[in-house]
């Protein structure tokens, strides 16, 4: 009886120690997928980035009463460019969306510049950045997400918090930041 009761408690412990090892190396996956499509995101952020200053560049010799409107855009982008918590990235990308927004509002106000190759040049691309930005946004919230409910669902929960796994942040802004740049060709 002896013997047949080791057997039993051995068979648990393994069991147990089978299920916390995989559990672990599942959420380390996890994991690494929710920062490896954050590091996606920066890919795409960082071509926007690049864009800005050809943008400025061929504006500047229109703007020379819109100083500020160049201004903005600068500070906004190098703002952009600190590190932050996904939070703190959506809303400084908001800003920064917003203030090229604005660019492209005075714009209107100068009908050569509205023809001008540099100009229509950084709207295409601007426009093919954005959507790579937001599909990179989306396959992060959805390896958040997936990340997110393997460490609350039952059992790997016990084990997650355990062995020092948190919850990730999604990548939202709030508000009217949630609003895109409106890009228009006419």
């Amino acid at each position: 009886m002896g013997t047949v009761l080791t057997i039993i408690v051995v068979v648990a412990v393994v069991a147990v120690a089978v299920y916390a090892v995989a559990t672990y190396n599942g959420l380390v996956r996890r994991r690494n997928e929710v920062e490896e499509a954050y590091r996606q995101i920066d890919v795409q952020l960082k071509r926007r980035y690049d864009l800005i200053p050809n943008l400025l560049e061929g504006v500047k010799r229109y703007f020379r009463q819109e100083q500020d409107v160049l201004t903005e855009i600068t500070r906004a982008r190098s703002a952009a460019m600190q590190p932050h918590s996904p939070r703190e990235q959506a809303q400084a990308e908001a800003r920064l969306s917003g203030a090229i927004g604005n660019l492209f509002a005075v714009a209107e106000n100068y009908p050569e510049l509205r023809s001008e190759r540099v100009l229509l040049d950084f709207q295409e691309e601007l426009a093919s950045t954005e959507n790579k930005i937001s599909f990179a946004r989306q396959h992060y919230n959805d390896s958040v997400q997936a990340y997110n409910t393997k460490i609350q669902s039952f059992p790997a929960v016990i084990f997650a918090r355990a062995m020092g796994f948190t919850e990730k942040e999604y990548f939202e802004a709030a508000g009217p930041e949630r609003e895109s740049v409106t890009v228009s060709y006419d």
